[in-house]
């Protein structure tokens, strides 16, 4: 459409309103099929060039759109519009889906309505932001042409309702201190120097002489200086809570609560910066901004699809931030730690080499499919929690873990207080200790697979398993000659899910205080109290993983039944199982070092897909959780590439190096000295 047909269209008789104006230059403006920001640009200042053109119908545009904007209400954009609903999820999303269903007529009057009929589509989220400041600025300044006079009652009245937007944001973040989820993180936070309420006071007294200042009392004016200090130590307090959170466990709504509390301070400080007395060019800046937000905001206002991501990512974050904390326990940094790590990994592998012998004997019972399910998933899931409370080390079940370390160091890279350097050495940490552990799980587990097999036969004269049975397990786990990489990959996706699940579960622990209702729990009463400290906090520290472990082996044990149930042919293959069944599949079918080789080669294959897979499912939630990226993947290979040329060995082996060490490990906290270390006899 051209431009004299728009102005032909706001000039109609009888003249549309002044929303129905805006709607249409909105619709003129923005881009089509190929059109760029630049055309967006052309568009706005050839609309300035025709309506200066003619005088006479631009004051009556003006006229209309100054008389819409002096009787409209600010205060649900500014106070509701892009920030979290008070109402919770489920709330939230029933109202929207009713919406849908039986939409609410707009109220033209109200700004935040005007909104989702000007910015109604979906493309606005990202035209808009694009556009420069000064090509928005001008834009607004041709609409609302405002004489001295106009423009300062204009000024008023957004002021007004700016201070009255300041005033109710900081009752309601000193009213969230009463939340029962943040009073059992921090009982402390009600007392009466909390910075929720000091806030809340300083920016009413702040309001307060704001409004006589306008007034024309001069020497009412008080600075926000006071103001800012108290909403940084807010933010302080809420990033010391989300830390007790991951110790003292979180949810949806706690997560929810601490990001509106988050977003809420940031729209304070944005209002206070468009009212505060100073550079004018810098507030009129930050009202664009403001606007750009609120712009996407309202894109996003009654979609289903958003609001879902929105708590999906809390919840990840809430999961994953548990599991980062236990992460660190799988990263071997010293040579210790990386001896410790290979013992670990031998014990799995032998626990694991006798769980496929009870499979096999499983499977030649001939049971029914479901009954031979059920004996295989609890051979599985029992198999690996003995492993976990015997302090064992599946290999495959770090990258789950250990992803949500890497996240967290990304998510501080990306705030400038890391560097390529430490995430890259991280990664060589992190890959190290993964080729131990599973050198750890294959060579015991291969080992005494050959090892039981041998004896057996050599004192009964006889196969432990069938040939049937081992030319079947030898035909499964070959890499190019059947699905064996494919059900390696199924076998990732159940590690990373374990992951989550065990990452719930410890955040579960922690929230319902697990350790606390343990000792006191009335059916363990005939216990000793001593007991019952001692198995609430074992279970406190090891519920998740032992109720993960014991799902991953549900998982591995039912896939190949529920495929059969579908109709399609799925199984798992895991580096463990597989070498195990190579030792003894390798004794009762004689292999030669050929096949062997070959078939150890498809072992490692197999491990590598476990662990690509499960790793980069993992790692991909925990970045999307934290709203963090790698910004620079180029920097980071590169800077990898530097410490593999200065250290080769570092990936095979951790170097006797004190500052490779400080470099990477998290800072530790010293040891509260007492205030009078005085000694008295």
């Amino acid at each position: 459409m051209s431009v004299e047909k728009l102005i032909k269209k706001l000039a109609a008789d009888p003249a549309p309103s002044a929303v129905q104006s805006l709607v249409a230059v909105v619709d003129w403006l923005r881009p089509g099929l190929g059109d760029d920001i630049e055309t967006v640009e052309t568009r706005m200042a050839l609309l300035q060039v025709t309506l200066e053109s003619d005088p006479e119908f631009h004051e009556v545009l003006a006229s209309r759109l100054r008389d819409w904007l002096s009787g409209s209400r600010y205060f649900q954009l500014l106070s509701g519009l892009g920030l979290y609903s008070r109402r919770g999820f489920f709330k939230e999303f029933g109202e929207r889906v009713y919406d849908r269903i039986n939409p609410a007529p707009a109220d033209m009057d109200n700004i935040r309505d005007a909104f989702f009929l000007i910015f109604r589509k979906k493309i606005d989220s990202d035209w808009v932001p694009r556009v420069s400041d000064e090509a928005w600025l001008i834009l607004l300044r041709v609409l609302w042409r405002f004489s001295h006079e106009e423009l300062e009652k204009a000024r008023l009245k957004a002021v007004s309702e700016i201070l009255n937007a300041v005033e109710m944001l900081s009752v309601w973040v000193a009213a969230e201190e009463l939340e029962p989820n943040l009073l059992r993180l921090d009982p402390r936070i009600i007392q009466k120097d909390s910075a929720f309420v000091a806030q809340q006071r300083e920016l009413s007294r702040f309001v307060e002489h704001y409004a006589r200042w306008l007034n024309g009392d001069e020497d009412a004016y008080l600075d926000d200086a006071h103001a800012r200090v108290l909403l940084e130590q807010c933010a302080a307090e809420i990033a010391r809570l989300r830390r007790r959170a991951v110790v003292h466990g979180t949810s949806i709504a706690l997560a929810h609560l601490l990001e509106r509390l988050d977003q809420t301070l940031v729209r304070i400080e944005h209002l206070l910066d468009i009212i505060i007395p100073g550079d004018a060019e810098q507030r009129l800046r930050r009202s664009v901004g403001l606007f750009k937000e609120l712009v996407q905001a309202n894109v996003a206002r009654h979609s289903l699809r958003t609001l879902w991501q929105q708590n999906l990512k809390l919840l990840s974050r809430s999961v994953t931030e548990n599991a980062s904390d236990h992460g660190e326990h799988y990263i071997a940094r010293s040579r210790g730690e990386y001896g410790r790590m290979l013992l670990s990994g031998l014990g799995g592998g032998l626990v694991i080499a006798l769980m496929a012998l009870i499979k096999m004997q499983v499977l030649e019972q001939g049971f029914s499919e479901g009954r031979e399910t059920l004996l295989v998933s609890l051979n599985y899931g029992l198999g690996f929690m003995l492993i976990h409370m015997l302090g064992f080390t599946v290999a495959t079940k770090q990258p789950a873990m250990t992803a949500s370390s890497i996240a967290e160091q990304v998510e501080r890279g990306e705030q400038g207080r890391a560097n390529a350097r430490k995430l890259a050495a991280l990664l060589i940490e992190v890959s190290r200790t993964q080729l131990i552990a599973i050198v750890g799980n294959v060579v015991a587990a291969l080992s005494l697979a050959v090892g039981v097999a041998l004896a057996f036969q050599y004192y009964t004269g006889a196969s432990l398993i069938p040939d049937s049975r081992a030319e079947y397990a030898a035909a499964g786990m070959h890499a190019w000659h059947s699905l064996a990489l494919v059900y390696a990959a199924v076998a990732g996706v159940w590690l990373f899910v374990s992951g989550l699940v065990s990452g719930f579960f410890d955040n579960r622990a922690a929230l319902i205080g697990l350790s606390a209702r343990l000792r006191v729990h009335p059916l363990l009463r005939w216990l000793p109290l001593s007991w019952r400290e001692k198995l609430g906090e074992y279970l406190d520290e090891n519920y998740g993983a032992l109720i993960g472990n014991f799902v991953f082996g549900v998982l591995l044990g039912s896939t190949a039944y529920l495929g059969s149930q579908i109709g399609v042919s799925v199984d798992i293959r895991h580096v463990a199982f597989s070498s195990a069944d190579l030792g003894y599949v390798t004794v009762v079918s004689g292999l030669g070092w050929q096949i062997f080789a070959m078939l150890l080669g498809s072992v490692l294959a197999i491990g590598l897909v476990n662990l690509l897979v499960s790793f980069s499912l993992a790692l991909n939630v925990a970045l999307r959780s934290r709203g963090a990226r790698i910004s620079s993947l180029s920097r980071l290979l590169k800077a990898l590439w530097q410490q593999i040329r200065q250290q080769p060995l570092a990936l095979f082996y951790p170097p006797a190096m004190e500052k490779q060490e400080e470099d990477t490990r998290p800072p530790e906290k010293k040891p509260a000295q007492p205030e009078d270390s005085s000694t008295g006899e």
